[in-house]
């Protein structure tokens, strides 16, 4: 039988972990940590994106600093209010929505934020620090669905993992991040010539290309864990990469769409803004991996 896992209720027990350090550090007088969002435009999908991180944010007990600019904002203006969220000490985290309007250049925009407070990990020197295995902000998607696999006590040492989808928000750190948990890992992407010989396999399969349907029981060996990252709009409601239903009785564990995957990237941006923080009050020599989240511990 197929077990479900609840990406819902493991993103929840995270931002409570979260928000319970939070109380405990103010108590203590400690920090209280921010996160600063840029919304570039009006976007309505990036409109109610920024509002749900915001409203976590606030759940948290974190502090909201948030900037919105209009999509005739030029390369320079929004550069500006980027810099100056760097030099204030109360903004532990900076997160630039995307996709920004088309006349700007997201990866230098990106690159302005500094390392320490690029809270959803995408900066050139946090993928360096992550490649290079030292510590640093990660990508939040990636980064929850590890916590869903730990969570699922989906063994990774040891294991063949195939990840389906090369892009840098999701596929190629995913990939990075399973290695470092001691996975043999597998990439695959739009040119691999036959999918089935590179997934089947696999005793993890994380799907992230953006394509709906793409992976039935043909991709899936029996027992696997599989992710789907993939989200679409469609007339039956929001569908993954995945055909989900197919591999019932197939698949060892399977994340749905939605509630699988989804919540776990806000999450993963509220454990972002803490480390953040605490990176920021003691800058000396930080660990060398980051902490065990709470959806890693026992139930």
């Amino acid at each position: 039988m197929t077990t479900t896992i609840d990406g819902r209720k493991v993103a929840q027990r995270i931002r409570t972990g979260v928000a319970e350090d939070v109380a405990r550090a103010a108590r203590l007088g400690g920090p209280v940590p921010g996160l600063a969002t840029i919304l570039v435009g009006d976007d309505p999908a990036s409109t109610v994106y920024v509002a749900a991180k915001r409203r976590a944010v606030r759940e948290a007990g974190m502090r909201d600093f948030h900037r919105s600019l209009p999509a005739t904002s030029t390369h320079d203006q929004v550069a500006a209010v980027i810099d100056e969220l760097a030099l204030d000490p109360e903004v532990s985290g900076i997160l630039l929505q995307l996709p920004l309007p088309g006349a700007l250049d997201a990866a230098a925009l990106i690159d302005r934020i500094p390392v320490g407070k690029d809270a959803d990990g995408l900066t050139t020197a946090s993928a360096g620090l992550l490649t290079r295995g030292r510590f640093g902000l990660r990508p939040c998607t990636p980064s929850g669905v590890i916590e869903l696999l730990d969570a699922a006590r989906v063994p990774l040492r040891g294991a063949h993992a195939a990840v389906v989808g090369w892009g840098e928000l999701v596929g190629r750190p995913m990939a990075q991040l399973l290695l470092r948990r001691g996975a043999t890992v597998t990439v695959a992407h739009e040119h691999t010539p036959d999918l089935a010989a590179v997934t089947r396999p696999a005793d993890v399969l994380v799907v992230a290309t953006g394509v709906l349907g793409l992976i039935g029981p043909e991709h899936v060996k029996p027992g696997a864990a599989v992710i789907d990252v993939g989200i679409h709009r469609t007339d039956r409601g929001l569908r993954g990469d995945v055909r989900t239903a197919e591999l019932d009785g197939i698949a060892g564990c399977i994340t749905p769409v939605p509630g699988g995957v989804g919540p776990m990237t806000i999450a993963m941006l509220m454990v972002n803004t803490l480390q953040a923080a605490r990176w920021a009050a003691d800058p000396g020599t930080p660990p060398t991996t980051p902490p065990t989240t709470p959806a890693a511990l026992p139930a």
